[in-house]
């Protein structure tokens, strides 16, 4: 008896929780409970939209006070059922996880209240509200996991309510697009459980800081090159990265322009989430050996995104090129080797640290820098990331409202907009120069130091094909803004596009409901961009704490409360 009571106590949590662990699991939970009451509702589609919106307001405040928390406490953990990793599923976040969980939960909330405008009752009748609580959820999760099995998990959540809204109105396009989508998506899910799989023959546990722990004492072994090689193809798929990404551009552009706002906004940045959380955090010595490969696959993906960008005629499409320009743009600061030699030694010195005293030691940090080029970069492809989910998100919702009042997204039959609609066309155009990364706006910082850290890293053409993608992005937004914007409306004798501005099919109160989310997507833009410190500052801790992972380490395996 004493010895099964030994063996209870070190594998289950028998204190009490924290009242703050609660905050792990409340995003989740808060995204299931109300897609569950809006799909128990159907009868109801009036008062969708008013909750949803009450619901996703809950979320964002669940994910700020977890943002908070953090930054003040560092990272935490939360065993569900009350198991100890590894031998039970864990809910875990640091500053990199709430970070992103709080941006995600800002684009969610504008783009739920846009959809009021946007989203008819049929479209709600189909179930676009339950089928954006199963986003959030599966976004939600991927973000907080702390199991890599469970983020194959939340990455299926991801891919099935993603389905859901590409395919909402069943259109010819919307199904066309759907299948490719789904059908690239499946390889990519598939390449990753068949990697977990190999993960789990290896390591015999699918906790992310248990494996962090042991794989450092296995630095030089080659089957961890091959298993970090599979994660980055997988991951490069979810991201859209260069040569994996013709899906992207192929889909985005057939859903409704919320629908298509939220995927690019949130769905390519869990992808990027997840590789520089399984690859940088769990096999440090490996990145370092594929950061030739990805460094060039960040360069690849820049340009052809910025000249995909240049061929566009239609304005969704040129989004979508968009989007993959800034993924190009933040694998760039995945890509920085370190400039010491032994950029793992911390991790496999705090590691052994943490295996011999129990889960209870700390990681010693010899000989890394934290203001050396890797940290930097990564600092800057975090900055970067949160800069894109606010800035794509929001370019997709004005590209609507440009669409609905010119009663075309072709750039050929756009025009006018600059005389009609003023503080409209303004707002596009500070969206514009933002993703472009043109000061004194929210992207320029985050390239700044890309550029600074690829030239530190002695990769001046990395820096280069950062700044050139730059230069190509802000010629095609400029021509978006001088065709659709600048220009004069062109002759349409066979359409009253004058009557295309009532196309919003809301009443005439779901106009400035469109307007909301966009100004404050702006205001964010213009305000990171005039006072970036705050922001700078919390990328380049999360840059640290996944470069030097000790808090996370002993939050997961070492004294849970």
């Amino acid at each position: 008896m004493d010895e099964t009571a030994t063996l209870i106590a070190q594998a289950m949590v028998l204190d009490r929780f924290a009242p703050d662990q609660a905050l792990l699991v409340l995003p989740v939970v808060i995204c299931f409970m109300f897609g569950a009451v809006l799909l128990m509702m159907r009868r109801r589609m009036d008062l969708h939209p008013v909750i949803a919106v009450i619901g996703l307001t809950l979320l964002l405040a669940t994910d700020l006070a977890l943002l908070w928390r953090i930054a003040e406490g560092g990272p935490m953990s939360m065993a569900m059922g009350g198991w100890r990793p590894p031998f039970g599923i864990s809910f875990t976040a640091d500053l990199l996880s709430a970070l992103f969980l709080s941006v995600a939960g800002f684009a969610g909330l504008a783009c739920g209240i846009y959809a009021i405008a946007s989203i008819d009752e049929e479209g709600r009748r189909y179930g676009f509200y339950p089928f954006l609580f199963m986003v959030m959820g599966g976004v939600s999760g991927a973000f907080l996991t702390g199991d890599i099995f469970n983020l194959y998990v939340w990455f299926e959540v991801l891919l099935i309510g993603s389905f859901g809204l590409l395919i909402l109105g069943s259109e010819r396009e919307q199904l066309d697009g759907a299948t490719k989508y789904c059908f690239l998506n499946l390889i990519g899910a598939t390449v990753f459980l068949l990697t977990i799989g190999y993960l789990f023959g290896l390591f015999g546990t699918l906790n992310m800081a248990d494996i962090a722990a042991k794989s450092a004492l296995m630095e030089g072994n080659g089957i961890l090159l091959t298993i970090a090689s599979l994660f980055v193809v997988s991951f490069a798929m979810k991201a859209a990265a260069f040569p994996l990404n013709f899906w992207l551009p192929a889909s985005y552009h057939t859903p409704r322009f919320v629908v298509s706002a939220l995927f690019a906004g949130l769905l390519t940045k869990v992808g990027i989430y997840a590789l520089i959380r399984v690859v940088l955090m769990l096999f440090p010595p490996e990145r370092g050996g594929l950061g030739v490969v990805i460094a060039w696959m960040a360069a690849l993906t820049m340009l052809f995104g910025a000249l995909g960008a240049l061929a566009q005629s239609d304005l969704r499409r040129m989004l979508n090129y968009a989007v993959i320009t800034g993924i190009g743009t933040i694998l760039a600061g995945i890509a920085i080797p370190p400039v010491l030699e032994s950029a793992s030694s911390a991790i496999t010195t705090g590691a052994a640290s943490v295996l011999r005293n129990g889960g209870a030691g700390t990681l010693i940090q010899n000989g890394v820098s934290a203001d050396g080029p890797l940290a930097t970069g990564l600092g800057g492809a975090i900055f970067y990331a949160v800069h894109s989910i606010v800035v794509m998100t929001a370019l997709y919702l004005a590209a609507g409202v440009a669409a609905f009042r010119n009663g075309s997204s072709s750039l050929h039959e756009m025009g006018g907009l600059w005389r009609r609609h003023p503080l409209f066309s303004a707002l596009m155009l500070v969206l514009l120069l933002a993703v472009a990364g043109l000061p004194p706006f929210s992207g320029f910082w985050p390239k700044m130091l890309l550029v600074r850290a690829s030239i530190s890293a002695d990769l001046p053409w990395l820096a280069f094909a950062v700044l050139l993608s730059g230069f190509l992005l802000t010629i095609a937004c400029a021509r978006v803004f001088a065709l659709a914007f600048w220009r004069p409306l062109p002759a349409h004798p066979d359409a009253d596009h004058h009557a295309a501005e009532d196309a919003f099919r809301a009443p005439p109160p779901g106009r400035p409901l469109a307007t909301i989310p966009l100004v404050a997507l702006c205001v964010f833009v213009i305000a990171i961009g005039v006072w970036p410190q705050p922001l700078a500052d919390l990328s380049m801790q999360a840059a640290h704490q996944v470069l030097h992972p000790s808090q996370y380490l002993a939050a997961v395996l070492g004294e849970v409360p």
